[in-house]
């Protein structure tokens, strides 16, 4: 492709956030500005909206969702369940937990979802779970999130289940410079990363796919 086609891909992207931002209701809006005043940067619209249609896409009744106050994210794959199934809301930072509590508690007379939250680190909470009762896996926030939660993934799932990962290419951290696309930025989120897409891509237990939605989306379907 050449510059033009670049500069055109740049405005499709920005399209499409604008998009999913006029779609979010009044609720979900203020639930990301109060997310971020706190302290908790939120992800792209488009990436949140996205996993709110995989939901329906893939039949999703038992999901889990590991993050770092996800509260967009956890919201939206809420939605998606559309009153019923669970979601487990795994987060290691005690006022991540608190935010998503407080949604949860917003929700709780709205929606028939059966919704947990759990303050404990991914790698010491999943290997507790039951192994072949879930759908959907979801990813986000720090580094340290994402290798753990990878590697019980295909325990966890049912045959078909999906675990997604997102930003993977390391643009949504606070320290980001350049993410995944600059060999030059080492930092945490980046080099977490570059090593799990890696061992994601030679896993053979999953059908993968890096897809350019918001920061960066690789699914992963279990074989």
């Amino acid at each position: 492709m050449n510059k033009t086609s670049y500069t055109n891909l740049a405005k499709a992207w920005e399209y499409a956030e604008d998009v999913a931002f006029a779609k979010q209701s009044e609720a979900l809006n203020a639930l990301r500005i109060h997310a971020e005043e706190v302290g908790f940067p939120q992800g792209s619209a488009a990436q949140a909206d996205f996993l709110r249609l995989l939901v329906g896409l893939t039949g999703a009744r038992s999901i889990i969702v590991v993050g770092t106050g996800s509260v967009v994210e956890t919201y939206q794959l809420i939605a998606g369940l559309g009153g019923t199934g669970l979601l487990t809301a795994v987060d290691s930072s005690p006022e991540g937990t608190a935010l998503i509590r407080r949604m949860f508690t917003r929700l709780d007379n709205q929606t028939g979802t059966t919704l947990r939250v759990v303050n404990v680190a991914a790698g010491q909470f999943l290997p507790r779970l039951n192994a072949a009762d879930y759908d959907l896996i979801v990813v986000a926030g720090d580094a340290g999130n994402y290798a753990p939660a990878f590697a019980q993934a295909e325990r966890l799932l049912r045959r078909g289940g999906t675990v997604v990962l997102t930003d993977v290419l390391a643009f949504a951290s606070p320290v980001s410079n350049g993410g995944l696309l600059n060999p030059a930025d080492r930092g945490d989120k980046a080099t977490a990363m570059r090593e799990l897409l890696e061992a994601v891509q030679d896993d053979e237990r999953f059908d993968v796919t890096l897809v350019p939605v918001g920061t960066g989306l690789v699914l992963c379907v279990k074989r």
